[in-house]
């Protein structure tokens, strides 16, 4: 892979926001990329319960977030009275976040952790109030020691399904080098790319587009 994981050279903690569970679902492999990243994960009960709906017990999400914990792969955690606080204020009307980002953020303020977060204004908020930018989904699938462990061309597939399946967000600067991973035929089919509507339009239909952007 040639995107750099920013969590190659640290084993801090982590903390992971329900997307991201549902991209590492949504891999296939989501499994073996925890167990071979030496990081400590830790998930809040508000974040797996989040995955406690009908839809999740459909796709397997639950069982998913449960056989992790099982197996010693995340630590489920409940807020603190402090962490609580937090919780509320990035909740409020004001903030407006998700119960999964706030609670994520919040666990990862009072305890030191690295949060892994996707969405924009999460990640923003995540920022402002921990003073480090969070992790992306795409940091633990590109991990060295996931890609040691699954071999090049299973963590390749699992990126792919990834997006396609779970609809990972990336950086959008990562774009350019997240195709040339997967190939321009996989990526195709992965609509979550930023700029995807405008990354396979052939050279006639940019130069149309130039001259007609309403049409585009």
């Amino acid at each position: 892979m040639t995107y750099s994981s920013i969590l190659s050279d640290t084993t801090a903690a982590l903390a992971l926001d329900t997307s991201v569970l549902i991209n590492l679902h949504a891999c296939r492999r989501g499994v073996e990329v925890l167990a071979a990243i030496p990081n400590r994960i830790v998930v809040s009960h508000i974040v797996a319960g989040e995955l406690d709906h009908e839809t999740s017990r459909r796709n397997g999400e639950k069982a998913f977030v449960q056989a992790l914990s099982a197996a010693g792969h995340i630590t489920l955690v409940d807020l603190s009275e402090e962490e609580f606080e937090v919780f509320f204020e990035l909740t409020s009307a004001a903030s407006s976040l998700d119960d999964g980002e706030a609670a994520t953020i919040a666990i990862s303020r009072g305890r030191g952790l690295i949060p892994v977060i996707d969405e924009r204004r999460g990640r923003n908020r995540a920022k402002e109030i921990i003073g480090i930018e969070p992790a992306w989904s795409l940091d633990l699938l590109s991990h060295p020691k996931t890609t040691a462990s699954l071999g090049a061309d299973l963590s390749v597939h699992a990126l792919f399904l990834a997006l396609r399946d779970g609809r990972m967000r990336i950086p959008p600067e990562s774009t350019p080098d997240v195709v040339s991973i997967i190939g321009d035929d996989r990526a195709r089919q992965c609509a979550c790319l930023p700029g995807y509507r405008h990354l396979f339009l052939s050279k006639d239909e940019q130069q149309r587009e130039q001259l007609n952007p309403l049409l585009f």
